[in-house]
């Protein structure tokens, strides 16, 4: 049960109460719906502009930055990710109390949780930075905040599983290996794929081939897709616990 510093129910007037599981699955579906969203739009309404190339060669797909940066698409896509960003924080709190109360008390393990709980922020922030400044605006620092999203979310992704090899190693319920299967699954796969991401890209600037930058753009999506999914792994690591907000008692009040 995720409460705050008042935990017992009897002396606690509930203000909110709501399964864990659903809050996991409102959260990752609004950098979903964003995402579908903007690309559809761009599609649909500003083709020529969102699959152009500095070589001007043929190409299907919009990047995400080219389709979160045209114009009703940044603010669909900002709308999704400033109410997504939020609950995103709470829950790499909650993993890094969970993690202290389950990994053992040796030192390296106690760091790796904090190490984890650093690179959930940084990834939250480097996701925060490249929504809200478009690489039509300042190009330099969207690419930045993407590296840093790309980087923090897979040295997170590579953390997690390490924590959660260590959870199920001697015991864990069902639901844990599970979840710990399909993370380390999500975590080959993305990692699989920024390469190929990082291959197309390089080729496409280098050789200026037609469908090349389609290709990078399809593996970009994958990648994003793939990094939602291991989020989306919450929904079996906390899937009995709820998420409360309440307020002391009128007789209990100091």
């Amino acid at each position: 049960m995720l409460q705050g510093p008042y935990g017992a129910l009897d002396r606690d007037k509930l203000l909110i109460r709501l399964p864990f599981t659903l809050f996991a699955v409102v959260t990752v579906c609004l950098p979903l719906v964003g995402l579908l969203t903007c690309i559809t739009v761009s599609l649909l309404y500003h083709y020529n502009e969102a699959t152009y190339t500095h070589c001007q060669v043929y190409n299907y797909l919009p990047s995400i930055s080219a389709a979160i940066s045209l114009t009703p698409e940044r603010y669909i896509w900002r709308f999704c990710i400033g109410l997504h960003s939020a609950p995103r924080f709470l829950v790499a709190a909650a993993y890094f109390s969970f993690y202290r109360g389950r990994v053992p008390r040796q030192l390296k393990d106690q760091l790796l949780s904090l190490l984890t709980f650093l690179c959930a922020l940084s990834e939250n922030v480097g996701l925060l930075v490249l929504t809200y400044v478009c690489s039509t605006e300042t190009y330099s620092l969207h690419k930045n905040g993407f590296i840093l999203f790309i980087a923090s979310s897979l040295l997170h992704m590579m953390c997690t599983c390490r924590l959660w090899h260590v959870i199920t190693k001697d015991s864990g319920s069902p639901e844990e290996m599970t979840s710990c299967r399909y993370k380390i699954r999500l975590f080959l796969f993305n990692i699989g794929l920024c390469l190929l991401a990082g291959y197309f890209f390089m080729r496409h600037n280098k050789y200026c081939e037609p469908g090349i930058y389609t290709l990078f753009a399809l593996c970009e999506y994958l990648v994003v897709l793939s990094n939602m999914a291991f989020h989306m792994t919450a929904f079996w690591d906390f899937g009995s616990k709820e998420i409360m907000v309440a307020t002391p008692s009128e007789g209990k009040r100091i």
